[in-house]
C-alpha cells in the first residue's frame, strides 16, 4: 500500500524509462494526496480548521503577477481582491473602508454608533473618488467662506462649484478652491472670492476626454456644462491621480465611485438606519447577526428586497447548509460564514454552538454555489495561507478583523503596553463593546440601542453574557503597505498550487485536480519555525 492508502502498481525488475515518468502516473488509481471531498469528509476526519490541512503543489508555467484575484462577493459586485474588513468598532470606519476599496477589496463600516455617524462615514467613502461626479457639493454666490470651510471639515475637500441656484443643474458662475478662501474672513461672500475664468468641458464628452483636458490644462477641477451653461457634473484631478496610484481599486462601474458596505442589525429601528445609509450612497448592506438563521433576519431580507431592490444584501452568519438555505430563499445576495472562529470570539466555548471554520466554509460554500450565491469566510484568518485555504474551500472572499486591527487606518489611538506600541481590539460580543454607546433608558429594538447587544440577541437581558473578549494588537503599520503584501502573497500561493485565478482554483478543487493533505500535530509543528534559539520574523519588505 502507498502512503496515501492507494494500491501501488506492481514494480518491474528494472528501472523504467525516465521519459515515461509522467505517463506512468496513470498507473496509479488515484492522484497523490486527497481530493477536496475526501478531505472534508467530517464523518471520517471530523471538523477541520485551516491549520489542519495543506494544499499540494501544482505545476507552475506562469508568473505570479499573472494570477487574477478577481472575485464576486455578491451576485452583482465584482472585486479585484478577495479582502473584506470586518464591521467591528475597532476595525472599520471610513478610513479603513477607503483603504480597502483602493486596494481592490471592500470595507464594511460598523454600526456601533448613531445612524447619522455611520451615514456620514459612508458618504466620505463615496465622495472620495469619482468619475463624473453627478451630484457635486455646490454653493450659491451668496454663500460665505465659512460654508466652504465647513465642507472641507466634513468631507475633506474645498473645491466647490458655484451656481446661481447653489445646486447641480444651476447656471455655472465660478469655482472656489482652497487658495481662494485661504486667509479670508469666514463671513466674506463667495461671489467676491470665486474664480470665474474656469476651464470647462461640454456635456457628452467621455471620461477619457475629460481626463485629457485636466492633464493638459493642469487644472484641479473640470466643470461639465450643458449648452445653456448649466452645471451637469464635475471631474476632479485628484481622481485621475488615484486611478494611476491604485489601479486595482474596486469601483461602481457606472459612477466610478469606490464601493462601500455597512453593517446594520435586524431590528425595526434598523430600517430607519438603512434609509439614511442608502441615501448616503451605500452599495451593499451586511445584516449583522451571530446566528443568522432567525425570523428577524429572514423578514429583514424580504423587506430590503421590496424597499431597496437595487441594494445588495449579505446575510449571516451561518455555518450549515440548513441555515444557508433559509437565507437564500429569503433573497440574500451573499452569505457570511463563521460562528465562534474569530480570535476574540468565545461563542463556541460559552454557548457550545458553532463549527470549525474550514468545515463550515466548505459545507456552506458548496451548497450556496449551486444557487449562484457567493460566500465570505468570516473569522479564523491569521495569515496569507489561511486566505488561500478559505478560497480553496469555496469562499469567494475572506473577512478580516484581527488581521487588520492595529493598522493606521483602524479606529482608535495607539498606546504602549509592556513596551509595545498597540491598539485596542475587541470582539463585538465583549462586554466592553456591549456597553459602548449604550444610552440609559433606551428601549429595546430601537436604532439607539447598542449594536453589539442586538447582534447577540441580548438587548433585553438583565445580565449581559459575553461572547467575545477585549485586548490589544501590535502596530501593523498602514493598510496601504499591508494590503499589497496580502495581495502579492496570495498570488504566489495560487502560483504554487498551479492555478492562474481564484476561479481556476475552485474549479480544480471541485474536479479533483487540486489536491490536499491532512496535517497531524507534528506536521503542523514541522511546518512552522522550529529548532532555532531565536529568530526575526519580517513578513514583507
Amino acid at each position: 500500500m502507498s502512503a496515501n492508502g492507494t494500491t501501488t502498481p506492481a514494480r518491474s525488475a528494472e528501472p523504467l524509462n525516465a521519459a515515461d515518468a509522467v505517463a506512468y502516473l496513470n498507473e496509479y488509481k488515484r492522484g497523490d494526496g486527497l481530493s477536496l471531498s475526501e478531505l472534508m469528509d467530517s464523518r471520517k476526519n471530523g471538523g477541520l480548521t485551516y491549520n489542519d490541512f495543506l494544499m499540494l503543489p501544482g505545476h507552475i508555467n506562469f508568473a505570479a503577477h499573472e494570477v487574477s484575484l478577481q472575485v464576486r462577493v455578491t451576485r452583482n459586485i465584482l472585486l479585484n481582491a478577495p479582502f473584506l474588513s470586518s464591521p467591528m468598532d475597532t476595525v472599520t470606519e471610513d478610513r479603513m473602508a477607503i483603504a480597502m476599496a483602493l486596494h481592490g477589496g471592500l470595507g464594511i463600516i460598523h454600526h456601533n454608533c448613531t445612524a447619522e455617524e455611520q451615514a456620514a462615514m459612508v458618504r466620505k467613502v463615496k465622495k472620495y473618488e469619482n468619475g463624473f461626479i453627478s451630484d457635486p457639493v455646490c454653493l450659491g454666490p451668496d454663500a460665505v467662506v465659512g460654508d466652504v470651510l465647513s465642507v472641507k471639515e466634513r468631507l475633506g475637500f474645498c473645491g466647490v462649484p458655484i451656481t446661481a441656484t447653489g445646486k447641480i443643474g444651476g447656471k455655472f458662475l465660478g469655482l472656489v478652491t482652497g487658495r481662494d478662501v485661504q486667509f479670508c474672513k469666514a463671513d466674506l461672500p463667495l461671489k467676491d472670492v470665486m474664480t470665474t475664468d474656469v476651464v470647462t468641458g461640454n456635456a457628452g464628452l467621455t471620461l477619457e476626454q475629460a481626463n485629457t483636458i485636466i492633464r493638459e490644462s493642469k487644472k484641479g477641477k473640470l466643470p461639465i456644462l450643458d449648452a445653456a451653461g448649466n452645471l451637469v457634473s464635475l471631474v476632479a484631478r485628484s481622481d485621475l491621480l488615484k486611478n494611476q496610484n491604485f489601479p486595482l481599486a474596486s469601483k461602481v462601474p457606472s459612477s466610478k465611485q469606490l464601493y462601500c458596505g455597512a453593517a446594520i442589525g435586524t431590528r425595526p429601528g434598523d430600517r430607519d438606519r438603512l434609509a439614511l445609509l442608502v441615501e448616503a450612497g451605500l452599495d451593499v448592506v451586511v445584516l449583522d447577526s451571530s446566528q443568522g438563521n432567525s425570523m428577524y433576519m429572514i423578514e429583514f431580507i424580504q423587506w430590503i428586497k421590496k424597499t431597496f431592490p437595487g441594494l445588495e444584501v449579505i446575510a449571516g452568519n451561518v455555518v450549515t447548509r440548513e441555515q444557508a438555505a433559509q437565507l437564500i430563499v429569503a433573497g440574500a445576495d451573499g452569505l457570511r460564514i463563521g460562528m465562534g472562529s474569530g480570535s476574540i470570539c468565545i461563542t463556541q466555548e460559552v454557548m457550545a454552538v458553532g463549527r470549525p471554520q474550514g468545515t463550515a466554509v466548505h459545507a456552506v460554500s458548496e451548497f450556496a454555489s449551486r444557487f449562484g450565491v457567493p460566500t465570505i469566510a468570516d473569522g479564523g484568518i491569521g495569515n496569507i495561507g489561511h486566505i488561500a485555504k478559505a478560497l480553496s474551500l469555496g469562499a469567494s472572499a475572506v473577512m478580516m478583523g484581527g488581521m487588520l486591527a492595529g493598522t493606521t487606518e483602524s479606529p482608535g489611538e495607539y498606546f504602549y503596553h509592556e513596551g509595545k506600541r498597540v491598539k485596542l481590539y475587541r470582539g463585538m460580543g465583549s462586554i466592553e463593546a456591549m456597553e459602548h454607546t449604550q444610552k440609559p433608558g433606551s428601549k429595546p429594538n430601537t436604532a439607539a440601542n447598542n449594536a453589539a447587544t442586538a447582534r447577540y440577541f441580548s438587548e433585553g437581558d438583565t445580565v449581559k453574557v459575553a461572547q467575545g473578549v477585549s485586548g490589544d494588537v501590535a502596530d501593523k503599520g498602514s493598510v496601504h503597505k499591508f494590503a499589497p503584501y496580502l495581495y502579492t502573497g496570495l498570488q504566489h500561493s495560487l502560483q504554487d498550487s498551479g492555478v492562474r485565478s481564484v476561479t481556476a482554483l475552485q474549479e480544480g478543487c471541485r474536479d479533483g485536480s487540486v489536491r490536499f493533505e491532512l496535517r497531524t500535530a507534528s506536521a503542523q509543528l514541522e511546518g512552522g519555525v522550529h529548532g532555532l534559539n531565536s529568530y526575526t520574523k519580517r513578513l514583507f519588505a
